[in-house]
């Protein structure tokens, strides 16, 4: 399976060559689907396998699917890696700079063809857009250079707003990066930021707790950490929120 014609798959843009085709006549391919958490991506794999279907990629009788679910936990992305690695599987799709680099990690054969990525050349996942190498390459979000924008936007939309809080995974390079463009365009704006490093789920509320009452904003860098908690950090925001509400009412 080559690269170029996977990525046209994921993009919709044009149907597989009918030679590509006719080579899986005697053969099932084998594709290991790396997702975030199963809650959080059902439906991106549900389309997933629908465009396969249009495609003529029909699962179960010219394609297989292993479809494997991280579930927010950092440890398992380098064991489905490795499994994938044993299924011998003929591609993996994932997204999201965490999985990407724990499939680089067990394989430099296995095609990888990522859905999304911060900064696919800023994180060390390819050499260029144009020319990524290697066996990676897929599509970038450009996170990290929208994220100035989205502190200017935040700027706009609150009259009074003095301090920014940011919640981000330590360790993952991306985030390093996303941080650092946020502090620049925060400073520049004259705002004061407040920078909540969790590395696993039970440090959110902590994290939350310390910047309760002095923020005016929140801004949580989307990773596998924060995706697969994201229903704890808005509950736990919307509560304190409400709290810090009715104490300035008494």
């Amino acid at each position: 399976m080559k690269r170029r014609e996977f990525i046209t798959l994921l993009g919709g843009a044009a149907a597989w060559p009918v030679a590509a085709r006719a080579q899986q006549a005697g053969k099932l391919r084998i594709i290991g689907f790396l997702g975030q958490t199963s809650l959080g991506e059902s439906e991106r794999a549900a389309k997933f396998g629908q465009r396969l279907r249009e495609l003529g990629w029909i699962e179960g009788q010219t394609v297989a699917i292993e479809y494997r679910w991280a579930e927010g936990r950092g440890e398992r992305l380098a064991e489905i890696a490795a499994e994938f690695v044993r299924l011998k599987v003929d591609v993996i799709v994932t997204s999201g700079t965490p999985q990407i680099t724990a499939a680089m990690q067990a394989t430099s054969v296995i095609p990888i063809v990522f859905a999304t990525a911060g900064d696919p050349v800023g994180g060390g996942l390819v050499a260029s857009l144009a020319r990524p190498g290697g066996n990676v390459t897929g599509l970038s979000v450009l996170s990290v250079d929208l994220a100035s924008k989205r502190v200017h936007l935040l700027r706009k939309a609150i009259s009074s707003f003095r301090r920014l809080a940011v919640m981000g995974t330590t360790g993952n390079p991306i985030i390093v990066l996303e941080l650092g463009e946020l502090q620049a365009a925060a400073h520049a704006l004259g705002l004061q930021v407040d920078a909540l490093q969790i590395r696993q789920p039970q440090d959110i509320a902590p994290a939350l707790e310390a910047v309760k009452g002095r923020a005016d904003a929140l801004y949580v860098c989307q990773d596998l950490l924060t995706l697969g908690n994201r229903m704890r950090i808005n509950t736990l925001n919307e509560i304190w929120t409400l709290q810090e509400g009715a104490m300035q009412h008494e």
